[in-house]
């Protein structure tokens, strides 16, 4: 491998760490953008939601956030050295960040308050189909990397399923336009939960020696 492949191995790796990252400003950046809107009590997908205020913002963001997700999968891939399980896992990802930019820019929800309808059901059923295919490549990575990486992992499902739940189960109460307090908090644990696995996989991966040899 030359060391133009070895440099272009580790960035796509890299866009691991910055596809969390630039999520995380992406969050920001638009909640600020929404007079009056909560972190604490609003969730993350009302920021894009159609006729939101920071809509418009927050899609560009996340259209750079899963072209990196694709690109990590990609990286994953090529590091897989014949490892099929981590192979799938890389595979899995680009899964997932192909769905968001073609399925998933047509899947917003509707404001609060709103009667959801077949934009609803679509956002909810992209996002089921996406977190399947993202615990799936959890689960399959986490028996290619060593029993820390595992641990580390079956924790991580846990808190994030156990706070997916938490959070899904106030879903009727935001199409009805109730309070949700701190349902904001609630699914970023969530959603940052798993965004921090793939930061905690590629820098694994980047720390092997095996890759960009």
């Amino acid at each position: 491998m030359t060391a133009r492949d070895r440099a272009s191995q580790r960035a796509l790796l890299a866009s691991g760490i910055a596809a969390p990252a630039l999520y995380a400003v992406a969050d920001i950046v638009a909640g600020m953008r929404w007079e009056g809107y909560s972190f604490r009590d609003q969730t993350i997908s009302e920021l894009g939601a159609i006729e939101a205020p920071s809509r418009g913002v927050f899609s560009v963001f996340l259209i750079v956030v899963y072209a990196l997700m694709a690109a990590f999968g990609i990286g994953i891939w090529r590091a897989s050295d014949g490892n099929r399980r981590l192979r799938t896992a890389g595979g899995l990802i680009i899964a997932v960040g192909v769905l968001a930019l073609t399925v998933g820019q047509f899947a917003a929800m509707r404001m609060r308050g709103s009667e959801q309808g077949s934009a609803g059901a679509l956002h909810l059923i992209e996002g089921l189909v996406a977190m399947l295919m993202v615990f799936a490549s959890m689960g399959i990575a986490a028996t290619a990397l060593g029993r820390r990486f595992r641990v580390y992992t079956l924790v991580a499902i846990a808190v994030v399923l156990g706070f997916g739940a938490w959070s899904t189960s106030e879903v009727p109460r935001v199409e009805q336009g109730l309070a949700t307090p701190w349902l904001g908090v609630k699914e970023r644990i969530f959603w940052y939960g798993y965004q921090s696995w793939y930061a905690v996989l590629a820098l694994a991966l980047l720390r092997n020696p095996r890759v960009g040899r």
